[in-house]
């Protein structure tokens, strides 16, 4: 048993289920969520959509495990969470390139250049998935595109970056939805480097404040706001290396 369900204001069930997990989750009681997650030992059946929520929970040990042989995207989503990028390029090889598996390989390599300073082909894949993403009508896909450009772009060009994440920004208004808080983030990291320190500030405490615990969008917005005691606490108890966490 988990140490964290050891607590004695936490009671297991025999029918603890995803659904227990989602509804504590939803109800904003974090910590219950995470202890419930932590109980499950989820079926074949299940392991996708528990492998999303442990991910979506900052859980991506627990995500990577449960993703194995089930969902390959998530498997590589929660991967790339720890850090392990060929790893996560590992598990996409069989998959059919799509603009979310697209942008997740570009983000691996990405990963890889970062860490061994050679030149992948990351930017013009990034590229690719956003292309994809467009012909697919993925919204979300290319939101998450939009923004893996940007932070492609933000060393060099930090003005292509701008207008890479705001496609992104469109898409959104497009869906009807608020942007991806990790998509705000990299907007204020941005924002930051062409003069714009307030309106950085401005955007960095949007995406904190619809940021999820433990998230990357998170850690990136408590360091933009000069907090790094709490970002390396966030990036901590989320399982993420903390020299991935500034674009």
């Amino acid at each position: 048993m988990s140490p964290e369900s050891q607590s004695p204001e936490f009671q297991p069930s025999p029918a603890w289920g995803l659904e227990q997990v989602q509804a504590r989750s939803a109800a904003g009681d974090d910590a219950a969520a995470l202890r419930a997650l932590a109980e499950l030992n989820p079926g074949e059946a299940e392991r996708p959509r528990t492998a999303q929520l442990a991910l979506a929970l900052g859980r991506p040990r627990l995500a990577a495990v449960w993703a194995q042989d089930a969902d390959p995207l998530t498997a590589a989503a929660a991967l790339l969470r720890l850090g392990h990028f060929q790893e996560a390029l590992t598990a996409l090889a069989p998959e059919a390139p799509t603009a979310r598996v697209t942008l997740l390989r570009a983000r691996a390599e990405w990963g890889l250049e970062r860490r061994d300073g050679l030149e992948r082909g990351g930017l013009e894949n990034a590229s690719t998935a956003r292309r994809l993403a467009r012909q697919e009508g993925d919204g979300p896909a290319l939101m998450a595109a939009a923004t893996l450009m940007g932070e492609r772009l933000q060393p060099g060009d930090p003005y292509a970056a701008l207008r890479a994440l705001a496609e992104g920004l469109r898409t959104a208004e497009v869906l009807e939805t608020s942007p991806d808080p990790y998509l705000l983030a990299v907007l204020a990291l941005v924002q930051s480097q062409v003069g714009s320190p307030d309106k950085a500030r401005r955007t960095a405490l949007k995406a904190l404040e619809c940021s999820a615990p433990r998230s990357p969008a998170r850690v990136l917005a408590l360091r933009l706001l000069g907090r790094e005691e709490e970002a390396r606490a966030e990036a901590a108890a989320g399982e993420m290396p903390w020299e991935e966490s500034l674009g």
